[in-house]
This record gives structure tokens, sequence and C-alpha cells, in this order.
């Protein structure tokens, strides 16, 4: 490991975070991603090798750790790992304010974006029977513009191709919108009402589905302030 050659702790912590990801997978795993491949959902422009590494250099420096569960590794935080969560989010509200301006085009990613919302939904309000959802991104490219979710309240699957279920709820809209939404900088009430986002479905669904959305953990963080780094 490369060292700044320096005993302040500031110095010494950033060798063991700074490396590229590897604060975004301790991130995913205080989400609550625990499998390699759920991690790498939340961090899908890593590969699998240098996945492998940053998890591997994680569990050296006694922040994760590794165990086989049915035939496949699952990945927990130490207590040193979960001590870094009201750090890493701090960090995100640091960066919701100042970092940029608006959310760049090409850093709009449908698969992302579900991947957050169907671990955000409250279950408290989701259906008790099985329901599906299609969310339908009428600018999104091919095979990244229909999702599925299903949903009960003990069960919660994210599915990129049907099922063969029925769809119950189907919700119709944009990337940026959801997105926006999604990260606190649009009302979900005003986008419902301009039918920027547009359910359809049994009134039942449609009148309960806004409760479901708990929304990003950094909707709620202030919007870009002045100073903001980026300039657009």
């Amino acid at each position: 490991m490369k060292t700044y050659g320096q005993f302040c702790p500031v110095a010494q912590a950033l060798e063991i975070l700074a490396e590229r990801w590897t604060l975004l997978i301790v991130r995913e795993l205080l989400m609550g991603s625990h499998r390699f491949t759920e991690i790498q959902r939340g961090v899908p422009l890593i590969s699998r090798t240098l996945l492998s590494q940053r998890l591997k250099s994680l569990s050296d420096c006694n922040l994760v750790t590794k165990q086989e569960r049915d035939g496949s590794s699952y990945y927990s935080l130490t207590e040193a790992g979960e001590a870094l969560r009201e750090l890493v989010l701090q960090l995100g509200v640091w960066g919701k304010a100042y970092a940029q301006r608006r959310i760049p085009d090409e850093q709009l990613d449908p698969k992302l974006l579900m991947w957050d919302v169907q671990r955000r939904l409250n279950r408290d309000e989701l259906p008790t029977e099985r329901t599906v959802v299609l969310f339908k991104f009428s600018d999104a490219a091919a095979g990244e513009s229909r999702f599925w979710l299903h949903v009960e309240q003990n069960d919660i699957d994210l599915c990129f191709t049907p099922s063969g279920f029925d769809v119950d709820l189907t919700v119709d809209t944009d990337v940026r919108t959801m997105t926006e939404v999604w990260m606190g900088y649009q009302k979900l009430d005003f986008a419902l009402d301009k039918r920027f986002i547009r359910l359809t479905g049994p009134p039942t669904l449609v009148k309960s589905f806004p409760r479901w959305l708990m929304l990003s953990t950094f909707a709620q963080a202030p919007g870009p302030l002045r100073g903001a780094l980026a300039a657009h």
C-alpha cells in the first residue's frame, strides 16, 4: 500500500479509503448489499476483478468480513467499517450541496436508479399480496426502458425482463424526472400533478403508490448551494 508518509490520521485514513471505488463499495455495504452481485449492481462500472481486489483490501484493513453462505460469498462491515456510516452520509450531503448544480445527462442511469428504488421502499405501506409494478422510461436506451418490481411486504424483487405475472400498476415517466424526484430535486406530488409521472392501475394502488417510496437517503439534504464547485 502506498502511503503519504504522514502521522496525521487524515492521511492514514485516506491511505485506506481514497482509492477509486472504495467508498462507493462501503456505501453499498452500508445500504444493505452483502453479496458480490448486489454490490456490483450498485457500482455497475467497476469490473469484477477490480471489485474483488477492493473487497480484499477492505478485508485486509479489517473493514469487511467475508463468509460463505449457500455457496456464495457474503460480505459484511466490521465495527470499523460500520463506523464509516456518518462519514459517508455527510460526504453525500456535502456532494449534493456543493459538487454539482444539476445532474448531468451522462450520469442518469435507470438501472442504478431502480436498484436504489427497490431497496428504499416502505415495507409498511406495500400491498400484502404480490403486486407487479412496471416502470416505463420514455427516454431510456433499449434494454433499459422497462423494469418490473414485484412487491410484497416481505418480498421485493427487481426484474429486467417480464416474469409472466400480470402488471398491476404502470409508472410512465422519463429517467430525469424520476431521478430528480428520487434525489429530492423535484417533489413527487408536483411531478404527479403535472403528469411528468403518470400512474395507471386500480385507484387503491394509484393512491397508495406515493407512500411506498422512501426516496434516496439524500433526498432531504439541501440542494446545490452558492459556491458549488462544478460550473455548468
